[in-house]
């Protein structure tokens, strides 16, 4: 199985690069078998400023994706949430976009309908922020406390399919 681990959003953004580091923290601890497709499975892991169409170009070939990113959430700073990409409501669903700026989930269909190979588990590690448009590397001291654990929730999460 080929896992793709993408950490998104800007590492000058205060806490907007929390994926980043999160996907740099799992990098650091995957384990030696995943990265050389032990175990039946292969994990790459990315940073990337990207979504919809662009996103979802680089999730083909791919069997399973584990998407990083902050929420702006009503939940407290720093909470970590996992949700399936089909849980996450379509904002663009009802409306006319541009091509420039759909959503991941219309992105995707549009994918499949052209023959594209992408992943059917998409999963989303959310990280609570507020601060996501400070210009500044550093992040928040709640949402870099979360760091740690949510790479440790993608790490489950890889360990998992596993089983």
């Amino acid at each position: 199985m080929k896992t793709l681990v993408i950490g998104l959003g800007n590492p000058i953004l205060g806490d907007d690069g929390v994926g980043w580091r999160v996907a740099e923290e799992v990098k650091r601890q995957l384990p030696s078998p995943f990265q050389g497709g032990g175990q039946g499975m292969r994990v790459d892991v990315d940073c990337l400023s990207l979504g919809g169409l662009s996103l979802m170009e680089r999730l083909v070939g791919y069997d399973r994706a584990i998407l990083i990113d902050a929420f702006a959430l009503d939940e407290p700073v720093g909470s970590i949430l996992v949700l399936k990409l089909s849980d996450l409501p379509n904002y663009s669903a009802f409306h006319t976009s541009s091509a420039h700026d759909t959503s991941l989930q219309n992105a995707i269909e549009l994918g499949r309908s052209m023959g594209a190979s992408l992943p059917d588990d998409i999963e989303i590690v959310g990280i609570a922020t507020r601060r996501i448009y400070d210009f500044s590397e550093e992040l928040s001291p709640p949402v870099a406390e979360a760091v740690p654990f949510a790479a440790g929730v993608v790490l489950d999460l890889l360990k998992q399919a596993v089983g």
